[in-house]
């Protein structure tokens, strides 16, 4: 029998900061909107530090030519090759280190119009040393 008794209201930050992985949200310009404890956790920027900051605040200068070229045509087409397929990138931390991180993206829609995009990432840095010193040894990548 289900439970008719009406669930209290909670915030989504509350929720969002609850989960290891970093979840950003950027609006349509590229700018970050929502920035959780993983997050904060990811990128040594606090939330107060990343709010209202461009994404170039994590993504290292190489990289960012090609990430403004498909976030720009993602969000005119409301398209993304990107959504459901987790893509092995390069972040950048605080202290300027470069991370190896897994990433999820989606278009956030709203009325059907793109709102902005919404990012879920964990650091895959140790994995992908082991593999590649594996590789380097000649030997399969530990699990």
């Amino acid at each position: 029998m289900p439970d008719d008794t009406p669930a209290p209201e909670l915030r989504p930050d509350l929720i969002l900061d609850q989960i290891a992985e970093a979840v950003i949200y950027a609006d349509t310009r590229g700018f970050i909107r929502l920035w959780n404890r993983g997050a904060e956790a990811l990128f040594g920027f606090t939330a107060a530090e990343a709010l209202g900051q461009s994404l170039d605040l994590i993504i290292p200068e190489n990289l960012r030519q090609a990430h403004w070229r498909g976030f720009d045509a993602a969000i005119r087409s409301g398209k993304t090759r990107l959504a459901g397929h987790p893509t092995l990138t390069r972040a950048q931390h605080k202290s300027g280190e470069k991370r190896y991180v897994e990433m999820s993206f989606a278009l956030v829609i709203d009325s059907g119009l793109v709102a902005g995009s919404v990012a879920v990432a964990r650091d895959v840095t140790e994995r992908v040393e082991r593999e590649k010193a594996a590789r380097q040894a000649g030997t399969a990548p530990l699990p």
